[in-house]
């Protein structure tokens, strides 16, 4: 896994002397805030967990039952949390949920659901050694019903990490999750448990791509319309972390500071358990979703020592750092500034073919197609042999010749990879286009990357086609979609860029010129 944290190992740790600063910023009447928080958010928790050993072997006293006694409220519970390794941090987050009356099914929800197989079975060990009570007894105790069951599920680590994906169980998944629940009357809340509780996040991802082909609907609506109360919630979490944790992390945060008040514990629990793993992360997707970095967001939520702490953890200003753009904003006008300076020269591999008969090869394909199995060799060889020009004059003539419709015909005849791949030769530029920005912003987040790459490197003329391409195909406007679909400035340079009126110079009329002699 890539780093992508904010805290980081102190260069030339001395543990003994950090243990001495510590103890002396608490020495005497009253204590030095600033030293203690400056200290402990500059080093990581595997630093932190050796001057906790330095400590005692050099004063003979508990760090943490010290720091207890030093600070008070919400600084206090910050700075004791950040000195726990994160498996007990995480086992102390469970046990507060589920001990005494009621139980904290928001923590129990966000935890169980984002942590990894490793991370769980750590947490597990913690809480036993802790208090002396096993985990999945407790939580039994404390929950009920299929919410109870879900929980069990995840607790037992056992999701599949092994990277490999069965593209036949993803159908199979996908169409079972289907039956479960959009396919009949009630739901099979046993398969959504099984499913999500236990295949890998690539698997997943993929099941959730075939689910929205079948259902016409997302994962996420659906777990809506079928499931309720903190299961329903429950499931959603997973399925957010297994699309993106980073995101899921962001919105957590997001809502733990906005309206009145703000939710202290969640806000501590993430910023702590995130700031070695992925804060980068979530500081992007937060600045991308909300137009504000998550740095600003702190600073105005809270206050003090308190404050500074978690703005130590946070890292940086987004909105400095980037003057107000989000990364994917960024990433998107140097594409387009890169495009429009370069001068292209373009070495297609695929080029218009010689003594080119459309109607034989339609009825090549027809024959192809016709009858038990289908020769996809000679489906391969004419349509990764012709040009796009002349693929659309074998539409064409497939039509008038065969009276069929030759795109309806290879998606029934192809399959999966191999079926994608071939309808996408079929399509003009423009439809493929077209489609590749749909699929970027339909269902559950957006696919950005895709959204830059296409929009920063076409020119005036290849968006004008994109654009009526989108209208016939989704009877909605490009520039409706992307308005729904993004916000802020990154919103903003996309639409400009789907205006398809950027000023051309002599490198946009030579790439035309080029493309107009390829098709």
């Amino acid at each position: 896994m890539v780093f992508r944290g904010t805290i980081l190992d102190a260069p030339d740790f001395d543990p003994s002397a950090d243990a001495e600063t510590l103890y002396n910023a608490m020495k005497g009447i009253g204590s030095d805030k600033d030293a203690i928080l400056d200290l402990v958010t500059s080093r990581s928790n595997a630093q932190r967990q050796d001057v906790i050993a330095a400590y005692k072997c050099n004063f003979g006293k508990d760090l943490i039952e010290d720091l207890k006694y030093e600070l008070t409220g919400k600084f206090e519970r910050l700075i004791v949390s950040l000195m726990r390794t994160p498996a007990y941090h995480d086992a102390k987050e469970i046990n507060d949920a589920v001990k005494g009356n009621g139980t904290n099914e928001r923590c129990l929800i966000e935890v169980m659901a984002s942590r990894t197989n490793a991370q769980m079975h750590d947490m597990v060990a913690a809480y036993k050694d802790a208090y002396g009570r096993d985990m999945e007894e407790d939580i039994i105790m404390d929950t009920s019903g299929h919410f109870k069951k879900m929980l069990v599920v995840l607790l037992q680590g056992t999701r599949d990490e092994s990277g490999v994906v069965d593209a036949d169980l993803v159908e199979q998944d996908a169409q079972d999750l289907y039956a479960a629940g959009e396919e009949q009357w009630g739901t099979d809340e046993a398969k959504f448990i099984m499913i999500l509780g236990n295949r890998s996040v690539t698997h997943l991802r993929m099941v959730f791509d075939a689910y929205e082909k079948i259902a016409e609907k997302s994962i996420e609506d659906s777990i809506k319309s079928e499931l309720s109360g903190d299961f329903e919630r429950l499931m959603l979490a997973v399925v957010q972390s297994i699309r993106s944790v980073p995101m899921f992390f962001a919105k957590r945060l997001y809502k733990s500071m906005k309206g009145l008040g703000t939710a202290d514990n969640t806000l501590i629990r993430i910023m702590i358990c995130r700031s070695e793993i992925d804060m980068l992360d979530i500081r992007e997707y937060f600045r991308l979703q909300y137009e504000k970095s998550l740095y600003n967001m702190i600073k105005d939520d809270t206050s003090g020592d308190y404050k500074r702490t978690l703005l130590n953890l946070c890292g940086g200003d987004d909105d400095l750092a980037g003057e107000f753009f989000p990364e994917a904003a960024q990433l998107a006008y140097k594409m387009w500034e890169l495009s429009s300076m370069t001068k292209v020269q373009l070495r297609p591999t695929v080029c218009p073919a010689s003594d080119f008969d459309p109607a034989a090869d339609a009825q090549a394909l027809r024959k192809a197609m016709k009858g038990f199995g289908t020769d996809e060799d000679t489906i391969i060889e004419i349509v990764a042999k012709r040009s796009n020009a002349q693929r659309q004059e074998i539409r064409q003539a497939f039509k008038s010749l065969l009276g069929r419709d030759l795109m309806k015909d290879l998606k029934s005849e192809l399959s999966k990879n191999l079926e994608r791949l071939i309808i996408g030769l079929m399509l003009t530029p423009a439809e493929f286009d077209a489609k590749m920005m749909r699929k970027a912003m339909e269902g559950a987040g957006t696919d950005e990357h895709s959204l830059i790459e296409i929009l920063a490197t076409r020119s005036n003329e290849e968006i004008l086609a994109m654009n009526a391409a989108y209208q016939d195909a989704y009877k909605k406007s490009l520039e409706e979609a992307i308005e729904s679909d993004t916000s802020g400035r990154f919103c903003r340079i996309l639409v400009s860029l789907v205006q398809g009126a950027r000023e051309e110079g002599p490198a946009d009329a030579e790439r035309a010129e080029a493309d107009a002699q390829v098709s």
